[in-house]
């Protein structure tokens, strides 16, 4: 049981990671320091922990890296929107 709230509590903490990137851009409306390079690799690797989730049919996996990527996937498209 505890080991199961340490990784819920890890992957909770991953997933929401990035809503405050997410955030100030939708603020600032800049995202000239951004690496688009590292939001791809880490986009890549949250696809494959949600398949790895559901090979493992365990879904705080699967749902924790849906969340992240889809955090990501923001920071992608706001990225792509407001570039100079």
């Amino acid at each position: 049981m505890f080991d199961n709230i340490i990784g819920i509590s890890a992957g909770v903490c991953t997933a929401i990671s990035l809503l405050p990137q997410v955030i100030k851009i939708a603020k600032e409306k800049k995202t000239e320091n951004l690496s688009f390079t590292f939001l791809f690799i880490l986009l890549t690797g949250q696809s494959l922990w949600i398949w790895y989730g559901f090979l493992r049919e365990d879904p705080p996996i699967i749902w924790t890296n849906v969340t992240s990527a889809a955090f990501n996937a923001a920071i992608i498209v706001l990225g792509i929107k407001y570039r100079n």
